[in-house]
């Protein structure tokens, strides 16, 4: 995230993970390479410059965190692509920027926890705190993820430009909340795995240890905050400005819960000033009442049709021993496009 755009409002860290291309990796150990990387406040260049060695995890966390973002919303009128404004249309204090900060946020604390567990990073390791035996009767043993250590690293990272804009900032308390909510997304989803020991496998002895689930759920999670996220607006309490339900209709939000100041925009026509790309061309579903259907993705603009080839395995055969032999096969399918 960088704090130094023109309007001094913050950039997802899609702009990390596109700074450092793939030919960076092993370079950005180097700590004097920090300095020409992009996206990068002057804080995280010093952060960058003293762990030199977790930048590597930063990039593969940030696009960690686009890839899900992709995944999540394929099928909305917002895709969360890249190249159609990922960083201009969430800029505006919406759910979408809710839910980009978030992921991001929970993207860096994992890709660090996870290089921390598997020995790449010399300045953390396992989590050995967790020792003894449980209530449960298992003995705490094993390789547990350091997910505080993923956590600070993300908090001292990936919060620093917000932070330095101070709290009088709704728009800085509003993404130091989301990204909390990602990173609690990971922290209160953690798993224990389990060993058995014992003749034949008889499990007299189990020792467990605990692991973080797969980002897969981490996003599963925060998509269901995103949909219900709550329209915030600030107030003040004596010396300090909060951020409190705007409506009292909606029940007081928790540090699990996603929340935004501004209503989003349809995304239905391109808007190039806020990075909308809009949904013309985009791909629907015909027979679909949800999101993807052909009714909402087009926004009422109606839908053509065309064929396109397909190609595909088929008439597959098992060989002994040991191969599957198969034809292609070639069949016109009917396409939907937004008008």
């Amino acid at each position: 995230v960088r704090s130094d755009s023109p309007q001094g409002l913050s950039y997802p860290l899609s702009d990390v993970a596109l700074g450092m291309s793939p030919s960076l990796r092993g370079f950005l150990r180097d700590p004097n390479a920090c300095e020409g990387l992009k996206g990068l406040s002057e804080e995280q260049v010093r952060i960058c410059q003293r762990q030199a060695e977790a930048m590597d995890s930063v990039k593969r966390g940030a696009e960690m965190a686009i890839e899900e973002c992709q995944h999540q919303f394929h099928n909305r009128r917002w895709n969360c692509s890249i190249l159609q404004g990922f960083g201009k249309a969430v800029l505006q204090g919406t759910r979408e920027s809710a839910f980009v900060h978030a992921i991001s946020s929970a993207g860096i604390a994992f890709a660090v926890t996870r290089a921390c567990s598997r020995g790449e990073l010399e300045k953390c390791g396992c989590d050995r705190k967790i020792r003894g035996v449980s209530p449960e009767g298992f003995q705490w043993s094993g390789c547990s993820d350091n997910l505080s250590y993923g956590i600070a690293f993300s908090q001292a990272f990936v919060d620093n430009s917000e932070r330095s804009r101070g709290v009088s900032s709704s728009r800085a308390l509003m993404n130091l909340h989301n990204n909390e909510a990602g990173r609690k997304a990971i922290l209160s989803h953690m798993k224990v795995e389990c060993k058995c020991h014992g003749m034949s496998g008889s499990c007299e002895v189990r020792t467990c240890w605990k692991v973080m689930p797969p980002f897969r759920k981490v996003g599963n999670v925060l998509k269901e905050k995103f949909e219900g996220a709550t329209e915030v607006q600030p107030k003040r309490v004596g010396s300090r400005k909060l951020l409190v339900p705007k409506s009292s209709r909606f029940k007081p939000y928790t540090t699990h819960d996603l929340i935004y100041l501004v209503p989003s925009p349809d995304y239905c026509d391109q808007d190039p000033h806020r990075g909308v790309f809009g949904t013309s061309g985009r791909q629907c579903n015909r027979t679909s009442p949800a999101m993807d259907g052909c009714q909402l993705l087009c926004c009422g603009r109606g839908f053509r049709t065309a064929q396109a080839e397909v190609v595909e395995r088929c008439s597959c055969k098992f060989r002994w021993c040991c191969s599957v032999k198969c034809k292609q096969c070639r069949h016109l399918v009917e396409v939907h496009s937004c008008r």
